[in-house]
Order: structure tokens, then sequence, then C-alpha cells
């Protein structure tokens, strides 16, 4: 009988036990907490409420020394010394409840208020067993410092506001390891009563409250009589302030991103400098004070450090909630937009990877229409032919439309993609050669990334011994300590070549540029900085993006709803928004010359191509490696002239011995026409009179600029109801030539040195045929298009 009932207590006690073993949760408290994120210095930027209309902060942080001495002085003070329950403190409110007939002391530890405050229970005697019960496990799972953070986390401050945390910034607007000994006093009894003791209201009981607590700290030796009596003298905190928004964009993405599954808690510290991002917050505003006047409302700036390309400063848009108009609430950073032309320097280096262009080469600048698609430079001028380099500085769209027909659009659609831009979401030829010019989409955030990693190329390449990794090119990052994994080993080739990359910054460093939008004179600068602005279709988006060996710096300018607005110039908004940032940030030399990937050449200094034997002018340059096989200059070609010098002459009607053979830059027709223009150009000497009707017609001497062959045009109407013309133009080798028009085999007219003619051809398929003096003819069809008429 003995030894049945010992069996029995055996097996309530073993139940007993591993109840008690497995009654603590494994997770106390499960209410939202807020979004918070912090710089990279640990101080808060920016945080949001909880789900549950709670100012709660995730509890992950220690306890400010000063709130311990202060909660464990008013709440428990045997709290180092007990296993959850105080049997003193219990029996001294026994004594209490029962003198004075009714409930003024609880005689809890913090450890069993950390147990209330998880279960959130009716408070009655039953309630407080369990309680006490629960802390004694809680004592073997948790230690005192983890005990006291779970108690400072989720206790009730008063209101809305739960923990330390979010009430040390609710009330004084800073952290609580910020406070002084009179604020975290204030703060420590708050707990105690928060429906009673608020900051609004009942401000003398805090008070008294607060004092007696301070003089506690100062018995038991805390602090001492001064501190005291100074802490007394501190003012009581008056109505909840609100905490900083100071990137509120970047804590939109990361509650984004915490949805995904990307961070685990609602609290993460970012890469952000607080002072840097508070200063480039400053500079957007002040000049959306100065834009909104001209109905652009909104702005973005990033910084990145190209090293590790971590973001320092992220002003996702000008910060107004309260104005719904202006929009700000979008994250433009993130936000697909048309870059304009900050597309066009990663094709020029492109094409001087694969050796397609030398970094002068002349590219042409004439009037251009490729299947229907017809591009045009921004002050709708001509250069003729410009070198590479001048077409990337001033930032030319028809020799970058040129220069892409060569390349591919399909090619360098993909080579986006490698360079990290993934907004490109619709296949090559849906944007077509368009894509140079902004005709796709991508975002500040990966366009800012794409530059950073070619920066990032360049100074990585001493350090792998003149290889390339892969693991450069990389999307930028927010988050402070994340570790990016090794994906590559190093490789001979990469995906822009070193050297390219270097002549491309070489092209962007000229800040002193007529080109685009013929504002440089107003940025003068000590500064080295390579830079691009762009403009988009219809004046919707404006950028600027600088480079230098340990920034990037980011800038768009526009409406969030694409409303275009005149006046919206990359180089007019947004380039002084970006040299007032780069103003901010400590930027020292430049991209050291990758010597290792450039090999000398000579190349011709009139056409920028490999100099040929027949070009009179050379120079000694280093070019990429692949330049090596790059065409020879196509532009000088020996020419035989009389013994005079002054007449061209054929083997026909002159006597070999009697030639001089002089090389000569040549140009074919249309790009001669402009090129004379604006540069000092020799043209070709005429024929001997003699010699004239002994030439072949296998190199042309004439050509029309406009219409281009198989050319679709539409003629609008003059305001007046007129029917509007179309202006035609021509360009012959020989300046003094006489140009004979004729429209369907009907002669219209007889131009001389200036080659144009207005017409009034019906709508429908027409033949244009152009003759000059000696015979030779250019025949070029077109199309009128018919006006839509009213139904």
């Amino acid at each position: 009988m003995w030894l049945r009932k010992r069996k029995w207590w055996l097996i309530v006690a073993s139940i007993l036990l591993i109840t008690y073993i497995f009654c603590l949760p494994s997770r106390l408290f499960t209410a939202p907490t807020s979004f918070v994120i912090e710089d990279n210095n640990g101080r808060l930027l920016s945080a949001t409420i909880a789900t549950d209309g709670q100012w709660r902060f995730p509890v992950d942080k220690p306890v400010p020394e000063k709130f311990a001495r202060c909660i464990i002085a008013y709440e428990d003070k045997r709290f180092n010394y007990h296993w959850g329950v105080d049997i003193i403190a219990l029996a001294r409110a026994f004594k209490q409840n029962i003198q004075h007939r009714t409930v003024i002391s609880g005689g809890s530890t913090l450890s069993m208020q950390v147990i209330r405050l998880s279960r959130n229970k009716p408070r009655t005697v039953f309630q407080k067993l369990i309680e006490a019960v629960l802390a004694t496990r809680l004592e073997f799972s948790y230690s005192k410092k983890s005990i006291l953070q779970l108690y400072a986390g989720n206790a009730p401050f008063g209101g809305n506001v739960v923990g330390l945390e979010a009430a040390s910034w609710r009330y004084y607007g800073r952290g609580a390891e910020q406070l002084s000994w009179g604020e975290t006093a204030a703060l420590a009894v708050l707990p105690n009563s928060p429906a009673l003791v608020h900051p609004g209201r009942n401000r003398q009981i805090l008070l008294t409250k607060r004092n007696q607590l301070l003089n506690r700290l100062w018995k038991n030796k805390t602090i001492d009589s001064i501190t005291c009596a100074l802490s007394k003298l501190e003012p009581l905190p008056d109505q909840p302030q609100a905490l900083p928004q100071d990137a509120p964009h970047l804590l939109d993405r990361f509650r984004k991103d915490y949805r995904t599954g990307s961070t685990g808690s609602t609290r993460i510290k970012t890469t952000l400098e607080g002072d840097l991002q508070r200063n480039v917050a400053n500079i957007v505003e002040r000049y959306h004070n100065i834009y909104k006047a001209n109905g652009i409302n909104n702005a973005a700036a990033i910084v990145l450090d190209v090293e590790t390309g971590n973001a320092l400063a992220y002003v996702g848009n000008i910060y107004h909630p309260e104005d719904a108009e202006m929009e700000s609430h979008v994250d433009i950073i993130q936000s697909p937009r048309s870059p304009g032309s900050t597309l066009k320097p990663v094709l020029y280096a492109a094409m001087m990877t694969d050796g397609m262009i030398l970094p002068h080469s002349l590219v042409p600048d004439i009037p251009t229409q490729i299947a229907g698609y017809t591009p045009q430079n921004f002050d709708l001028g001509y250069d003729g032919a410009v070198p590479a380099s001048r077409a990337l500085a001033r930032s030319l769209n028809i020799p970058a439309v040129r220069m892409l027909q060569q390349y591919r659009y399909e090619r360098f659609h993909a080579l986006l993609k490698k360079m990290g831009i993934t907004t490109l979401r619709q296949p090559a030829d849906h944007y077509g050669l368009s894509l140079i010019l902004g005709g796709g989409e991508t975002n500040l955030w990966e366009m800012s990334g794409m530059y950073a990693s070619m920066a990032r190329t360049l100074l990585h390449l001493d350090q792998y011994n003149g290889k390339y990794d892969a693991d450069d090119i990389h999307a930028p990052n927010y988050i402070h300590g994340l570790k990016r994994p090794s994906e590559h080993a190093p490789t001979d080739y990469g995906v822009l070549d070193a050297g390219a990359i270097w002549y491309t910054f070489q092209a962007m460093e000229d800040v002193m540029r007529p080109g685009e939008e013929m504002l440089w004179q107003q940025f003068s600068s000590s500064q080295r900085v390579a830079w691009k602005t762009g403009t988009s279709f219809g004046f919707r988006d404006g950028w600027a993006i600088g480079v230098t060996p340990q920034y990037v710096v980011g800038v768009w300018i526009g409406n969030a709803d694409g409303e275009g607005r005149p006046g919206l110039l990359g180089v007019a908004t947004a380039a002084p928004v970006m040299f007032d940032v780069f103003r901010l940030l400590h930027t020292s030399g430049w991209f050291t010359t990758p010597y290792s990937k450039l090999r000398k050449v000579e190349v011709c200094k009139q056409s920028g191509y490999r100099a040929s034997d027949l070009c009179p002018d050379k120079d000694s340059l280093w070019v990429p490696v692949n330049g090596l096989r790059s065409g020879v200059c196509p532009y000088h070609q020996l020419i035989h002239l009389d013994h005079t010098g002054q007449y061209r002459v054929t083997a026909n009607c002159e006597s070999p011995s009697m030639m001089q053979h002089v090389p000569w830059f040549v140009l074919p027709p249309a790009m001669e026409f402009y090129y004379r223009t604006r540069h000092n150009y020799a043209a070709l000497p005429p024929y001997r009179p003699d010699c004239i009707a002994t030439l072949s017609a296998d190199k042309p001497t004439m050509e029309v600029i406009y219409p281009r062959p198989n050319a679709r045009i539409y003629v609008p109407i003059e305001i007046d109801g007129t029917a509007g013309e179309a202006v035609f133009t021509a360009t012959h080798r020989d300046t003094k030539a006489k140009i004979f028009w004729h429209l369907d085999n009907n002669f219209i007219g007889t131009t001389e040195e200036f080659h144009q003619m207005a017409l009034h051809p019906a709508p429908g398929k027409h033949m244009l045929t152009l003759v000059d003096e000696t015979g030779a003819e250019v025949h070029v069809p077109f199309e009128i298009l018919a006006k839509e008429k009213d139904k």
C-alpha cells in the first residue's frame, strides 16, 4: 500500500515538473511592433506606429544603465537577488493591504510584472499565484538583463506609448540612452500607474513620484546630492512629440522588404549617415521650394559609397504628407522613369570594350531616319561629324542612335541587364533604338548602382592583379552589416573593359560643355566629378548622376504623376542639386589610369581612328586592348592634283608624271555639308574642266539630306489654313555646282551653292530626282501622308 501511494506521488510530481518546465511560452510577447530604421550609428531615422495603433519598438536593445537603476530602485530593489518572487515584498504588501483594507501595494517583482504584461489577464489573487509560479520559471530561462529588457520594452507608458524606447522619443524627442537622471526617473515611475499618471495631466502627481524616486536614488548612493537637486529642477515632459521622419521613403522600402521575408525584425540598422541624410534632405527641400513655382513638385537624391555600394543618403522624395497634391508619398528612387540620356556613357564604354570605336573616333551627326524613327539633337542642329567623346560630353542624340544601330540594341538591352538594370521588362524589340534616348524605364536606385559598379571595377583592378570580379557588379544596399557572398572568381575579361570605363569617366568629367542645355557655365568646380545629365521626352524627368572614386550621387527632378513642365531639364534642375550634394562630401584623387588594360597605337588626329599611311597628322594614344582591331581611318584618301595643285585630275586627262599625289581628309557629302559650317574644312579641289568627261560615277558627289529614302512625311496645315510646305535639302561636294530638281520626272527648279527647295507634293508616293552639271543623278523615293478626314 505504501509503495502504491509513493508511486502515485511520483507520477503527480513528474506531471507537475513537466508542466512547470513547459509552462512558459517560447515567445512571451506577440503584439505587433513599430517599423524602425536607424542610421549607421544606431540613431533613430524614422519609425511608424504599430498595426494595433501603439508606439511599440522591437525589444532588441540593452536597457540603459540609468533606467535599470531607476526601475529597480522604484519597483523591485531586490531584483538582482531573488528568483522571481520576493517573499519579503509580498509579506509587506499583505500587511499593508490588511491594515488599509484595500489594495495599496502589490508586492510584484519585475519578473512577475513581465509575466503579467505578457498574459494580459485580470488582476486577481489566483492570477497572482500563477504569475509567481511563471516568474520563477522565467528566471530559469532568462538572465536578469533579459528580464529587465523585456519589462522595459513592453511596459505601458501612458496613452498609446509602450516601451521605454518609444516613450523616450515621444516625450523627450531623443533616445533613452541620452536622457538625464531627472528624465529617466520621470519615465521610470510611469508604468506603475500609466492611466493615472500621464505627462499631459496630473502633473503634480508625476512630479511627486519622480522626486521621491530621485530621493531614493540619492539615499542608496546611486546619485549624489547635487545631481539629485539639479534633477528635481528639470521640467516634466509636455505633450507627446512627433518622432523623427528623416528617411520616410526608406522606411517604406524596408516595410515592403519585411513583408517579402528579407529581414526578421521590424527594426534595422541602415547604412545611412544620419547627418548627411538630413543635409541632403534639406538641399532637396530648398530646391523644391524654388522649382514648385514652375509646377515641378517632386525631387529625389541618393548618395552611394562606391567601395561597398552602401546607400549613405536616401531621399526618396520631398516629405509633405499634409499636402496630397504633392504626392510626396511616392518613393521616386524606386519608381521606374525614363532615364533620358543617362545611358549614353554605358554605350560609349561598351563600344570601346568591343573595339568598335576608339575614344575620339568621328561619329556621323547628320539628319537621320531609321525605319521611320527620326532622332534629333536637343538644339536641333547638326555637326556633320563629331568625336565620340565630345558626342558623349555634349549628349548629342543622333550620334548616340547611330552608335546604337552599329552596336545593336539587342546587345545593349542584354548588357544593361548584366549591369543590374531589372526594370527593362519588355523584350529589346519593344524599345528599339529609342532605348538610348530614354525609351526604356529604369530607376534612380539601379542607375546609381550601375555607375557605382563601373567605378568599383576600376578601383579593384589592381586588387585583383589586373583581373575582373563579376561580384563587383551588384545592386546598392541599405542594410548595415550585410555580407555579400562571393559567387565568382576573378577572370581576365569583364562586362565592361576597365580602359573603356576610364575613358568614359574622362569624357563625363568635362563639365564645361556647351552641348545639350547650354548651361555649363554654372558648374565650375574644384572637385573632379564625372557626371551626366538626362532629360526625358516631354520634359517629364530631369536626371543628374555624378561619379568620383569615393561616391556616386544621383538626382531626379520632376512630377510623380509624370506631368511635363517647360524648363524641366536635367542640367538646369537636377545638376545644381547634385553639385550641392557633392559639396557635402569629401572627395579626393581620381581614378588611376589602367595602363595594364591599355595599348598605345597611332591614331589619326582628324578622324580619331587608327592612323593609316595616308593620315598626315598622327598621334600616339593609349586605347583599350580591343582598340587594336578597330578600323583604320576611312576618311583620308589619296587624291591626284595637276602640277598647279588647283585641280584634280585622272590618268585619262593628265600624265602621272605631272601629277601631285596628296592625302586629303574627305567626308561623305552629307557629313561634309554640316561639318564645314563648324570646322576648318578644306573642300576637295574641283576637277580640271577637261577631266570631267572622263570621270566615273563610282564615288558620289551629291547627296540628298532630306528626305531620306522611303521617308513617310506628314505636312501639317499652317495656322491660316493653307497647305504647309516640305523643305527638301541636298548637298554637293562642289560648292559652286548647280543642281537640277525633278519631282516625278517633272522639272521644278535649280539651286546653286545652297541647295534647298520648298515643295507642296500631293498625298501619295513620289520620286525626287536630282541631276548636277556632270549628269550625275540621285533618286530618292518618299511618301506624303494624307490628312485624316473629319468623321
